[in-house]
């Protein structure tokens, strides 16, 4: 039994639900695009879930741009005293910048955020791979699971895999693959990286935050050609959920001290 499981298996009961409700009101329970509003829905519920989250790093990320520049002065303050390692000094230093932190309202665990929305998009990965190859997951029983096979997006079967077959077979992977690639590029490109404060980052860090677009991009192509076609359908709909939620933060709620605070972008 898999930790993740439990999560699959919450999941599972929503798709499930999505897909019964959509049927009850004239729906093809077999036809492709129900399927593809019971993933659109899972991806709206989950993320609607996790949004508080969202506000929480949001916060953290202003609350570390006002604190950067007191942080700088105070480390500038104990340069010389810190290279000898004196251990009294290091306490000091620790305990000043613990208060900074706490003025600010930084918190100890500032990326538990992202972390928490890890296990959530594995078990999504692993529910849509395990019910397109066959396997009833949960709420998703074998009927649901006969229903999922038979559904198709122009011809081509949501379980389908890679970006071999028919030309259409290869014009619908290659295009939902390339569009979750492009809006992964437009968020990180556009959206996430003018909103990043790169002030006193490492050389190193900042040349490599410049490769993360294409990166990104790149993964979702290559792994386009292993993944069912449902779980690319996924991929574009929290895609495009992901771009509009940075279109949101970038607008609205800019880190002070970005280029899209300081409205150079």
């Amino acid at each position: 039994m898999s930790l993740l499981d439990p999560l699959s298996h919450a999941l599972a009961t929503v798709v499930a639900s999505v897909h019964t409700t959509a049927t009850a009101v004239g729906a093809d329970p077999d036809a492709g695009g129900t399927w593809l509003l019971a993933i659109a829905g899972v991806v709206v519920l989950v993320r609607v879930a996790l949004l508080p989250l969202v506000v929480r790093g949001v916060r953290q990320a202003h609350a570390a741009a006002r604190a950067r520049p007191h942080l700088k002065r105070l480390t500038e303050r104990y340069r010389d005293r810190l290279e000898r390692r004196d251990p009294a000094t290091m306490r000091e230093f620790m305990e000043e910048r613990r208060q900074l932190g706490a003025e600010h309202g930084l918190s100890r665990l500032g990326c538990l955020p992202m972390l928490v929305q890890i296990p959530i998009w594995m078990a999504l990965y692993h529910l849509l791979a395990q019910v397109a190859a066959g396997s009833s997951v949960g709420a998703l029983g074998p009927a649901l699971v006969a229903s999922f096979g038979a559904a198709t997006i122009l011809g081509v079967p949501l379980a389908s895999h890679g970006y071999g077959g028919s030309a259409v077979h290869l014009a619908v992977v290659a295009g939902l693959a390339g569009t979750a690639a492009l809006l992964s590029y437009v968020t990180q490109r556009h959206l996430v990286a003018p909103n990043t404060v790169t002030e006193g980052m490492p050389e190193a860090m900042v040349s490599a935050q410049q490769w993360v677009p294409l990166l990104s991009a790149g993964g979702m192509l290559v792994a386009g050609g292993a993944v069912p076609v449902a779980l690319l359908a996924y991929w574009v709909c929290s895609s495009a959920w992901t771009c509009a939620q940075a279109a949101v933060v970038r607008r609205w709620f800019p880190t002070p001290g970005s280029p899209a605070a300081l409205g150079r972008v």
